[in-house]
């Protein structure tokens, strides 16, 4: 919102909205990927790293010809110098892709895989706590675009 304006800023209401929706796109990915893919009971997220993610997106897709529309991204998570792919996500199926990005989560394995380890020589219920995947509130996003660009071409329809 312009500080001098009493009237909220349309671009910024919009940019909320689209942030929110990835955020939530992302969040039911995790959820999704919690018992195909890891195959755990619980993924503890930091607090506001989906939030930073869907920023990031939001930041790379400002110069894309659909935005955020445009978009597929791949999640994958990184655990031990090893990726695996949790599952791929397309912003607006309505839209023709025009660039991708690539997420990578990590795992944090600093201090839980102690703590875990105590937790599971000390306790009754060794089976939880095996099941418990914490993220690193770092995480990595690279883009591909997806269309080759020329000067004066028409503008994609979105």
């Amino acid at each position: 919102m312009d500080r001098f304006s009493t009237e909220p800023n349309i671009s910024d209401a919009l940019s909320l909205v689209r942030t929110c929706h990835l955020v939530t796109m992302l969040e039911n990915c995790l959820y999704r990927a919690k018992s195909t893919k890891l195959q755990c009971s619980k993924v503890l997220v930091p607090k506001e790293l989906t939030t930073w993610v869907a920023q990031e997106a939001l930041k790379l897709s400002l110069s894309e010809p659909c935005g955020l529309r445009g978009c597929i991204i791949h999640v994958n998570l990184e655990s031990n110098n090893k990726q695996a792919a949790l599952d791929t996500i397309v912003y607006d199926c309505s839209v023709e892709p025009t660039f991708e990005l690539k997420l990578v989560l990590k795992q944090d394995t600093q201090g839980w895989d102690y703590l875990k380890d105590i937790l599971l020589n000390r306790t009754c219920f060794p089976n939880i706590f095996r099941s418990i995947i914490k993220l690193s509130p770092k995480f990595q996003l690279s883009k591909r675009r997806l269309y080759f660009s020329l000067i004066g071409a028409g503008n994609e329809d979105c």
